[in-house]
Parts: structure tokens; C-alpha cells; sequence
């Protein structure tokens, strides 16, 4: 299936719950990439196993980019250099990030400094017929089956209140199957309320799973839980919070 998705427009930008699928057009302003980059050691990829200049390929997925700034902002950190459009980026690390928004993508498309090694595309996560394609057609062209590193940045909720319960799960087991490691940014339960909130304040109806979900409290707790005991996967470590008391959970296969 394809979501139907309805863009914000310039009225609701100053209330950042408004969007029902997390694709808010103003979203780093409000949420800068250095929210998440002050917790994420540059040696990330040398501490799970990869180093650079010896020729070897890394390639990662980040899952709802959005317009990418947060895309391009940690491709530069993990290559631990304060790159500009006109520097020519190391080719052992290639990135595609996708999200649902059409109109994100371009932007990102547009203002992407590395076309040679980031990819931006839109694709709905949700869609599996679709998504398994798309992704296993990008890893073809490596000769991979994985991703080495998969981010997943606040996009948990919006799928959980959109499409329920085993939608959140089912987003987890495709992402566990889809990577050797996952970096996950799941959000707390008091984001669900206020999203809910601030949508009805809107005069919009309520999310279609909210008052139905059983999956509540500890997020992050949940999102360990079904990782561990159905995906093979295992907590590395935990970067710490961001200022919006979301935790960084690193997870690899077992």
C-alpha cells in the first residue's frame, strides 16, 4: 500500500506535533542534527568493526531523512572532518536515505553536497512489498544482502500511531533484517500524547490507533525487548539521552 501523504503547510509549522507522519518541513530548526551528533562518537564506524582508506565498503540507511540535513550532518561526522560542498568525500562510505514525503526528498535531492555517495529517494518504510525491493536492489549493486549501519531517528512513533501495534513491531523486524547494526531513536510515550494533542488542537481527527495501542510506557524498553528475543539483535550501548530525552540505542547482530 501507498500512504497518502498530506503535506504541512506554512500555518502549522510553528506547532511541531502537527504533522500526522513526522514529515514536518521546518524540523531541524527545531531539532538540529547536533541534538543527535553531540551523543555519536565520531569513531562509530571503527568501534563496530570498519576503518577508512583501506578500500572497503561501508554502506548505510537512514530511515525517515526527511529533507537530510541530518543525513549529510553525520555522514561528515562519521568521516570525523568538517566537509563543504566542494571537498570531495572518502568513496568507502555511501549513504541512502529515504523518507515518505515526496517533497522532503527533492529538497534533499537538491541540496545534497555528496551525490557520488549519498542517495536520497522517496519510499514508504511501511510499504514491504516495496521497500524489500528497493533495498535489496541498492545492496545488490555492492554486493551486500545488509546494511553495515542502519539509523532509525524518531520515525518509530509516527508508523505505531498511523498503522498500530504490529505495524511497530513489523518496523523493527524489517529493520533488524535489513542491517548488521541499527542506531535507534525510539520516541517516549509522552510524544505520543502530545502528538495526539496537538493534532486535535488542530481541529484534525485523532490518530487511528492511539486510544487501541497496548504497546505504551517505556519505548525504548519495548523496542530493546522485541529486537532481543525475535530479531537476533543485541544492545551495544547506549549513547546517552538527547535534550529531548530520547535515548540512542545501539543494536547489532547477534
Amino acid at each position: 500500500m501507498e500512504t497518502r501523504v498530506t503535506h504541512v503547510n506554512s500555518g502549522e509549522n510553528e506547532d511541531p506535533g502537527a504533522a500526522p507522519y513526522g514529515n514536518f518541513i521546518n524540523y531541524y530548526t527545531f531539532n538540529p542534527p547536533e541534538n543527535r551528533l553531540g551523543l555519536i562518537p565520531e569513531a562509530l564506524l571503527q568501534n563496530i568493526g570498519f576503518t577508512s582508506g583501506d578500500g572497503e565498503r561501508v554502506l548505510m540507511l537512514d530511515v525517515g531523512c526527511n529533507s537530510g540535513d541530518l543525513s549529510v550532518a553525520l555522514y561528515r561526522h562519521l568521516l570525523n572532518k568538517e566537509a563543504s560542498a566542494s571537498d570531495s568525500p572518502k568513496r568507502e562510505l555511501y549513504m541512502l536515505g529515504f523518507d515518505l514525503d515526496r517533497d522532503l526528498i527533492v529538497r534533499a535531492q537538491t541540496s545534497n553536497p555528496f551525490p557520488l555517495n549519498i542517495q536520497f529517494i522517496p519510499l514508504d518504510i511501511t510499504d514491504d512489498t516495496e521497500s524489500r525491493a528497493v533495498l535489496r536492489a541498492y545492496l545488490g549493486k555492492f554486493g551486500c544482502s545488509r546494511f553495515h549501519l542502519c539509523t532509525c531517528f524518531a520515525v518509530t512513533m509516527w508508523v505505531h500511531l498511523n498503522h498500530g501495534d504490529a505495524a511497530f513491531l513489523s518496523l523493527l523486524s524489517r529493520l533488524a533484517s535489513h542491517c548488521e547494526h541499527l542506531l535507534l531513536e525510539a520516541q517516549p510515550w509522552k510524544c505520543y500524547r502530545s502528538a495526539a494533542r496537538r493534532l486535535r488542537k488542530l481541529g484534525r481527527s485523532d490518530f487511528d490507533h492511539f486510544k487501541a495501542l497496548k504497546i505504551r510506557g517505556d519505548m525504548a524498553a519495548h523496542a530493546r525487548e522485541h529486537l532481543e528475543k525475535q530479531c537476533s539483535m543485541e544492545l551495544v550501548q547506549c549513547f546517552g539521552n538527547t535534550s529531548w530525552d530520547r535515548s540512542l540505542l545501539l543494536f547489532r547482530r547477534r
